[in-house]
């Protein structure tokens, strides 16, 4: 994992719903998406050479991060394009498979289910969300920014195209089995994914979108034959869930895409050559712009003002790529906007008091 080159002095204020993420401490998980060499059936069996040539991902982590324990299962994720879709595999070990919403736009995360979450341009505003359960059930949503901002999810939104797979191995809703896993291949089209691409067009190879994946799993017993939430004896209520992710976002919440995964598409066909992810220097300077975005919401939360400066917010310099950072403040009674020039001395990095990221 690489180490995010941003050096933050001073001592965090650990308060408020921002301060939880200040100072990223490790970078974002990154992937290379190979192209598919010919169509793929959406059967969930990857059988393709192509899928058995493209890497899995790290396994997940728990949402928070390595401080939490290993997650009791192992997921893992493949991906791959061509012209015309975004393929997306996941494989889920499970000893007890259990689905039982069936209605679409159902609130999936309710039970046991597979997330994916696609942020085409970076930033962090409309983006699109996909759940599934293991009977196939599906929830798709955009959302023109984050909760924490003041995002409403948009469930009238659909992935019209998309195709899908599952395969299972077990039985599911079957407490008198054991299971083992249970696996989903997804084609997402591109016609509708550059709805929020750049250029509203599919990616160019070498080009990066923030992707992240996110699986929900709950603890069950048996009643009567029939799996059901574990319940705390302390509180009456099912325990909480399990939220294991591939890239881990530090505080439970899907809905930060600042720190969602990196997955670069590269121009080469599966299994004939490899490609190295690239970190653009650009994203140093934009997780320190967050950073000042984070701290100038909890300057405001204790002195009902926003500050002026980068010196009210932290006392010692910043670094960032070696050099020392620095960001034009523009501000009023409700709202802000900070600016730092790019790694190239071409363009100008913004960063909105709604959270969004973007450069002219």
């Amino acid at each position: 994992m690489t180490r995010l080159l941003v050096l933050l002095g001073g001592i965090l204020l650990m308060h408020g719903s921002y301060a939880q993420l200040h100072l990223l401490k490790h970078f974002p998980k990154s992937y290379v998406a190979y192209r598919a060499t010919g169509p793929l059936v959406m059967d969930g069996h990857l059988d393709e050479p192509d899928w058995q040539n493209a890497v899995w991902t790290d396994d997940f982590l728990d949402i928070e991060g390595d401080k939490m324990p290993a997650p009791l299962y192992q997921t893992r994720a493949k991906m791959l394009w061509d012209d015309n879709y975004l393929y997306i595999a996941a494989e889920l070990e499970e000893p007890n498979i259990w689905a039982t919403y069936t209605l679409r736009n159902s609130v999936i995360f309710h039970e046991n289910n597979f997330e994916i979450f696609i942020d085409p341009n970076g930033d962090t505003h409309n983006y699109y969300e996909y759940e599934v359960n293991a009977l196939g059930t599906e929830w798709d949503l955009f959302l023109t920014k984050p909760y924490r901002n003041g995002g409403i999810p948009m469930s009238a939104w659909q992935i019209s195209g998309l195709q899908k797979g599952i395969r299972l191995k077990g039985t599911i809703n079957n407490p008198a089995d054991k299971d083992t896993l249970w696996c989903i291949e997804l084609a997402f089209p591109w016609e509708i994914l550059k709805e929020c691409a750049p250029g509203r067009r599919k990616p160019m190879p070498s080009e990066q979108w923030r992707i992240n994946f996110s699986r929900v799993e709950w603890q069950l017993d048996v009643e009567e034959g029939i799996y059901k939430k574990r319940i705390n004896p302390d509180t009456n209520k099912p325990f909480p869930e399990y939220n294991w992710i591939w890239s881990p976002q530090g505080v439970i919440d899907m809905h930060r895409p600042e720190l969602w995964g990196y997955v670069q598409f590269s121009g080469i066909k599966s299994g004939e050559g490899h490609e190295d992810f690239t970190v653009n220097p650009d994203e140093y300077i934009k997780f320190a712009l967050r950073e000042l975005y984070y701290r100038q919401h909890d300057y405001f939360r204790i002195h009902k003002r926003y500050a002026n400066s980068i010196k009210e917010l932290i006392k010692d310099p910043i670094m960032v790529n070696g050099k020392s950072f620095s960001a034009s403040f523009e501000v009023s009674k409700t709202r802000f906007k900070l600016s730092s020039i790019s790694t190239n001395q071409k363009n100008i990095w913004h960063i909105s008091e709604d959270g969004r990221i973007w450069s002219e």
